[in-house]
C-alpha cells in the first residue's frame, strides 16, 4: 500500500508533480474550505501540506492517526498546534526563508508608497481632478528611519532592501542581545520598543503571533508612535488592534498603514477596517509571489519526500 500525502491548499504544480511519483498523492486545494472532506481523507494519510488556513489541532490529529509528517506552505505556525503534534512523534516542517525575498520585497515598497503617498488619486484624477498641489508633499525614503519589531530572516533582508533605497534601519528583537554582532553586520541599530516607535518613520512587524505579540501594536503604542508615521503588518493577523489602528488613521495622527494580515481571514465584510482612509489592505500575500511559490513549494516537497522516507 502505497503512502498517502494530502496536500489542502494550492502549491506549484511542478512540487505537486514530483510527490506524485512513489506516493498514493491526494492534491485538493479547496479542502482548506471543506474541512470535513478533508478530516475524512486524513484517515490514513501519512503527510499533510498545507499553507495558513488549513488548522491543524486537535480535532484533526485525532481524525489522522497515521499521521507523521506536517508540511508548512510558509513560515508562521500559529494555525498548526506544535505541541500537539510533537507530543504524538509528528514532524512539523515549515518553508524557513524561501520567501523572505517576497516579503522583504513587499515591505519596503509598500514603506515607500506609503511615504510617497502618489497613488491612490485614479478615481480624483479619473473625474477631471488635478490633485497635484496634495501630492507633492509625498515623502521620499532616503534619511527616513526604518523601525523593525522582529530581526530575524526577513527582518535582516529587509534591512538590507531599505538601506539601499537610503533608509537608516533601527530594529527591537527582544531575542537577541544588544552585543550580538549580527547588529554591526547588518548595519542596524538595536533599539528597546518604545524608543523604536517614537523615532521611526516607518514601523514593519516581524514577529510570530504569541500570547505576548497578540495586539502588540494596540492604542497606546499607535499613540507613541512619531506623528505622520506609516506601519506595515504583513506577519501576521492580530499582532495589530485593528479597530486601534482604523480609528488612528481617521484621526491622521497615522500617515498611513498597509495590512496583509489580519485578525479573521478572509477578512468579512463591515469590519473596523472598512472605509479607512490611507490603508491598504492586500490578501495574506506578502510572502506569495511566482518564484516564492516554486522555491516554497520545491523545498517543503523535497523533505516532505525525505522525512516520510527517512520514517519508513
Amino acid at each position: 500500500m502505497m503512502t498517502r500525502i494530502c496536500i489542502s491548499e494550492f502549491m506549484d504544480e511542478q512540487a505537486v508533480a514530483t510527490l506524485a511519483a512513489g506516493f498514493d498523492l491526494h492534491y485538493e486545494p479547496s479542502w482548506a474550505d471543506r474541512r470535513e472532506a478533508l478530516l475524512s481523507a486524513l484517515s490514513e494519510a501519512a503527510a499533510l501540506i498545507v499553507r495558513n488556513r488549513t488548522r491543524v489541532d486537535a480535532e484533526l490529529l485525532e481524525r489522522a492517526p497515521q499521521l507523521r509528517v506536517v508540511g508548512r506552505l510558509g513560515v508562521g505556525l500559529d494555525n498548526i498546534d506544535v505541541a500537539a503534534c510533537q507530543a504524538r512523534g509528528i514532524r512539523v516542517i515549515p518553508a524557513t526563508g524561501a520567501n523572505a525575498r517576497s516579503v522583504a520585497e513587499y515591505v519596503v515598497t509598500t514603506v515607500a508608497m506609503l511615504l510617497r503617498g502618489a497613488y491612490a488619486s485614479n478615481t480624483e484624477m479619473a473625474a477631471g481632478q488635478w490633485p497635484r498641489a496634495r501630492l507633492s508633499e509625498g515623502r521620499e525614503t532616503l534619511g527616513k528611519t526604518l523601525g523593525l519589531i522582529g530581526f530575524g530572516d526577513i527582518g535582516r533582508l529587509t534591512a538590507a532592501l531599505a538601506q539601499a533605497f537610503g533608509m537608516r534601519v533601527i530594529a527591537h528583537d527582544p531575542m537577541l542581545a544588544d552585543v550580538d554582532p549580527v547588529w554591526q553586520s547588518a548595519g542596524v541599530e538595536p533599539r528597546a520598543l518604545d524608543a523604536l516607535l517614537a523615532e521611526s518613520d516607518a514601523v514593519s512587524l516581524h514577529v510570530p503571533l504569541v500570547p505576548a505579540t497578540r495586539h502588540l501594536i494596540d492604542a497606546q503604542r499607535l499613540r507613541q508612535m512619531k506623528p505622520g508615521a506609516v506601519l506595515i503588518n504583513s506577519a501576521r493577523g492580530g499582532v495589530v488592534d485593528e479597530p486601534a489602528l482604523a480609528a488612528a488613521l481617521r484621526e491622521g495622527r497615522l500617515a498611513g498603514a498597509a495590512l496583509d494580515v489580519f485578525e479573521q481571514e478572509p477578512l468579512p465584510a463591515g469590519s473596523a477596517l472598512a472605509g479607512v482612509p490611507n490603508l491598504l489592505l492586500t490578501p495574506h500575500i506578502g510572502g506569495v509571489t511566482r518564484e516564492a511559490n516554486e522555491r516554497v513549494s520545491m523545498l517543503i516537497a523535497q523533505q516532505v519526500r525525505k522525512a516520510l522516507e527517512d520514517s519508513r
